[in-house]
């Protein structure tokens, strides 16, 4: 074929947000049978292994984003820079990672939040230069792409406000889903599954599904909403917390602290967890900052209901039936005591509302969004 692509993401696997998204698109655009370049610190091996694919690696010192970052952007740029004077080369980019004025797919945007972040002195002045320095490259890449690709309205708000992108320039595409892997389990697989991980039937499975090293996420108010929910002898549920970050072990001590080492169970790294969505009750996802919500669009999907914020880009997705479980201030914990405590009475209509979200949201697959992405940029 005359065009042939290269897509510039930290990684290419099928775990996380935008990995997981990025890994769908060079699997669709693979499978077309164009040529393929990637430039990443980490390509899933069938992804790699794929008939026309190329992949450009790049080192990560130390593990470090901070450290990576530039000679992700520098290879990108140079590669780009090489093969568009050979081929008829389309090129998508995430972000600040590399600015190259053609497709720029945005998953994040930094001007829209800043990390709250509670450790050393020493580790907060890191990440106010790692934010200052993503907020300047964010802005250039944007600047010069000929198109941005939004994962929801949110984020085209975002891009348009924050970076006065022209709202001509900004094209919204939400992500897809591979329903053979999320899906509502039938009773004879949830029962199963639920002895599997040792969860008693009768007791309501919480869920909660983030990176533990910053407050985004909101487990902070998910943990000070529990410890009043678990004072009322009526609140039986128990709480399942999957990720891993720097801010773990505190989150563990005080759980210990508190006496809820019974109540909740700290999970780290997953890669169950689709099992284990089918297999809990309910998703809780007070996030202060969320362009869409992966985990929560994998939740519904798994027919589980999802408690989350009304500013989350997947909030946009949910029907009027289930608005009774947007949050409109995620610092607010007595809201969310009061709508988990909404949920726990009410379980078996918010389970079947899920399940009819699922069914609308599986349809739009990754090789759905992927088409979409495609045909945006080859036809524009």
């Amino acid at each position: 074929m005359d065009n042939s692509f290269l897509i510039v993401a930290s990684d290419f696997v099928k775990t996380g947000g935008m990995d997981r998204a990025n890994y769908g698109l060079a699997e669709y655009i693979a499978h077309q049978g164009y040529s393929l370049h990637l430039v990443a610190y980490q390509v899933d091996d069938a992804l790699a292994a794929m008939p026309h694919v190329s992949v450009h690696y790049v080192s990560k010192p130390l593990n470090s984003h901070f450290l990576g970052a530039p000679l992700l952007g520098a290879k990108a740029l140079a590669l780009a820079d090489r093969l568009s004077k050979q081929e008829n080369l389309q090129v998508i980019v995430n972000g600040g990672n590399c600015p190259w004025a053609d497709i720029n797919w945005v998953h994040y945007v930094h001007a829209a939040y800043r990390s709250d972040n509670r450790s050393s002195l020493t580790a907060q002045a890191k990440k106010q230069l790692n934010h200052q320095i993503a907020l300047r490259t964010e802005k250039i890449a944007l600047k010069k792409a000929r198109i941005a690709v939004a994962n929801s309205t949110l984020t085209q708000t975002h891009l348009s406000d924050l970076l006065q992108i022209e709202t001509k320039k900004i094209q919204r595409i939400y992500y897809g889903i591979d329903p053979n892997i999320f899906y509502p389990a039938a009773d004879e697989e949830r029962q199963q599954l639920r002895i599997q991980y040792g969860w008693n039937h009768d007791r309501p499975i919480i869920t909660f599904i983030g990176a533990l090293g910053d407050r985004r996420k909101g487990f902070d108010s998910l943990f000070a909403a529990w410890q009043q929910l678990c004072q009322d002898p009526q609140w039986d549920a128990q709480l399942v917390v999957i990720g891993v970050g720097n801010e773990l072990p505190l989150w563990q001590q005080r759980t210990q602290a508190v006496g809820l080492a019974d109540r909740i169970e700290f999970l780290g790294f997953r890669s169950d967890v689709p099992q284990i969505l089918r297999a809990a009750d309910c998703l809780v996802a007070p996030t202060r900052y969320e362009a869409y919500g992966l985990g929560v669009h994998e939740a519904l999907c798994c027919g589980l209901p999802a408690i989350t914020s009304a500013t989350a880009g997947v909030a946009e997705r949910y029907p009027v039936t289930l608005q009774d479980l947007l949050l409109p201030d995620p610092d607010n914990v007595t809201d969310l005591v009061d709508r988990l405590t909404q949920w726990q009475r009410h379980q078996k209509y918010y389970r079947s509302q899920a399940i009819t979200l699922s069914d609308s949201l599986r349809r739009y697959t990754w090789d759905d969004m992927s088409k979409d992405i495609l045909n945006l940029t080859l036809n524009n």
